[in-house]
């Protein structure tokens, strides 16, 4: 590197001898937490003299239209990507902090480039002071402050070996479990590896003294119960006075889960985190604090039994966690247009998620999955070339449809894509005919079985079970079961009842019928009285008349004459 700045210098006639020039890591590497694969963040330190243009060899003659397209041969870029042992070679230099990524020796390398308001870069070059940002563009600042942000979190957890042994260990813990849990990523809106380690930071600035699988428990407690949006701070920002933006909360309002960075100037490390990607963070706090609790309260019974951690770091069932997925595939003519295009749609993917597909449709939540499949996800009838389909890779999302705010039976995504296309797509350069990205719609049985490849054993089939197996105790699935098992019964209740009452309703009315029949009876018989008592008023008025003319005779002796009459008493008497 140093022997290109010397070029550079020369080639702009300046004196090459004191430009100097510094290389510096950071992040995980610089830490010593980095695993086996895992990429190496370095960040040259070049002085005024080198521009950005110089370092990516790109043509700055607006004039000269032969230049557009064609980078200097004797750039640092392209010195780089003729070496023998780099692959994988993708400049973005397009990036609000453009890098260089490639491949060395089979190790992933991000160069970052920083340019300095000095003529030198001494070998003595102190990157944690503040003066060293006087001056410098938004790039620069961005891409310095990485080596100064992890010397500062080391600095705040480095009291004692020990402490700094617990830091290391937690932080490869939580590394471990983000990436299994698919939340380790800064570009897609969930966390990297600064968020990581600041994180841990704090949570060993509350537990000094905690052992590392105690500080691990109290990691998942911390941020589960975490009072978002309350910014995660190591210590309070501070303005050094070089006329650079220092994060404020009065500055901060529609920010979602910040995290400041303790280096001047103090800025949000987790401002791509939206509602959607926190409200899967918070899962997943809730999640492993459930585990890791489990496992203490097992050590607390038994101090001698073995803990199982696996389950913690257990892969996520993402592939069979929603109904609905949408496949991105990007697309590109050649492998190096793909490269380069593959690495400007994923910067922005977290913003078709966000800001487009969860604002205009009715979901109750969404997820973008961080990992890459390495295959052409697409639809048959789309107008691919076979140049690029082989020139592609895809990127899935997962959503649940809120039904209580849906109108219709379908959803329309075209015009959230078409506006993602038109406000984020488009501001690349140069935008090469045959880069495209293609969405195909899945149901979660009508995923390709690459997506379960080398995540379950017996691959598609063994997801489905899984499925099955996640439905069958899922509280929420549980709650809706018993609530129609409550349904069925209360309806099945309401049918017995209404029969009971059909029932009453039928003896009742028998009951009214024969009553009435009663009443009916009695009120004959009551009448049959009286007109037998009408019947006995006359005859007694007609006896009392007879009485009066039968000679003196009482009734009762009438009544004998007559019978005698009847009988023929009264004529044989006379005979």
């Amino acid at each position: 590197c140093r022997e290109w700045i010397r070029y550079a210098c020369v080639q702009k006639g300046l004196n090459a001898d004191s430009a100097g020039g510094q290389l510096f890591t950071s992040g995980s590497y610089r830490l010593g937490v980095h695993e086996p694969g895992a990429d190496i963040d370095t960040i040259l330190v070049a002085p005024g003299a080198v521009r950005r243009e110089d370092f990516f060899g790109t043509a700055t003659s607006s004039d000269d239209e032969n230049n557009e397209g064609h980078r200097d041969p004797n750039s640092l870029a392209e010195r780089i990507k003729r070496h023998p042992d780099v692959t994988n070679f993708v400049p973005v230099e397009g990036a609000a902090v453009p890098i260089l990524t490639f491949d060395w020796e089979g190790i992933n390398i991000d160069l970052l480039f920083a340019r300095l308001n000095t003529n030198t870069v001494p070998s003595d070059f102190d990157i944690d002071n503040d003066a060293v940002l006087d001056g410098v563009d938004s790039a620069t600042e961005k891409s310095i402050n990485g080596p100064r942000v992890t010397n500062l979190v080391a600095a705040f957890v480095n009291g004692t070996p020990e402490r700094y042994q617990t830091f290391l260990t937690v932080v490869r813990c939580v590394r471990k479990w983000a990436k299994a849990r698919g939340l380790y990523s800064n570009k897609m809106g969930y966390w990297g590896g600064v968020n990581i380690n600041i994180a841990v930071a704090q949570c060993l600035q509350l537990y000094p003294n905690a052992c590392p699988a105690s500080l691990l428990r109290k990691f998942f407690l911390v941020f589960k119960t975490w009072r978002w949006p309350q910014p995660v701070m190591l210590t309070k920002p501070h303005d050094a006075g070089y006329g650079l933006p220092v994060w404020s909360q009065q500055t901060a309002l529609r920010q979602v889960a910040p995290m400041i960075t303790p280096a001047y100037p103090a800025m949000n490390s987790t401002l791509a985190v939206s509602r959607q990607t926190l409200q899967i963070l918070q899962e997943e706090f809730n999640r492993g604090h459930e585990i890791v609790d489990s496992l203490w309260k097992q050590y607390q019974r038994d101090s001698l039994s073995d803990l199982d951690w696996k389950s913690l770091f257990a892969g996520s069932d993402f592939f069979i966690s929603y109904p609905n997925y949408l496949s991105v595939c990007i697309v590109g003519p050649t492998q190096l247009d793909a490269q380069a295009w593959a690495g400007f749609v994923e910067s922005r993917l977290r913003k078709l998620v966000s800001d487009q597909l969860a604002r205009s449709l009715p979901l109750k939540k969404i997820q973008l999955w961080p990992k890459k499949v390495e295959a052409c996800i697409a639809d048959q009838a789309a107008l691919l070339t076979a140049a690029q389909r082989q020139n592609s890779l895809t990127y899935f999302v997962g959503f649940h449809v809120d039904k209580l705010r849906m109108r219709g039976d379908q959803l329309n995504a075209e015009i959230a894509l078409q506006h993602f296309r038109d406000w984020e797509l488009n501001r690349f350069q140069p935008l090469i005919p045959g880069m495209d990205v293609v969405v195909k719609n899945f149901k979660v049985k009508e995923l390709p079985l690459i997506c379960f490849e080398g995540i379950y054993e017996g691959g598609k089939q063994e997801a489905m079970k899984r499925r099955r197996q996640l439905r069958n105790v899922d509280p929420i699935r549980q709650e809706k079961r018993r609530l129609a098992r409550l349904e069925e019964l209360k309806a099945k209740m309401a049918e017995i009842q209404k029969k009971k009452e059909e029932q009453q309703d039928k003896k009742r009315k028998r009951a009214e019928i024969e009553e009435e029949e009663k009443l009916s009876e009695a009120v004959e018989e009551v009448e049959a009285i009286k007109k037998e008592e009408e019947t006995n008023v006359e005859t007694n008025l007609l006896e009392s008349a007879l009485d009066t003319v039968n000679d003196g005779k009482t009734r009762e002796e009438a009544a004998a004459d007559r019978e005698k009459l009847l009988a023929g008493g009264i004529f044989l008497a006379d005979e």
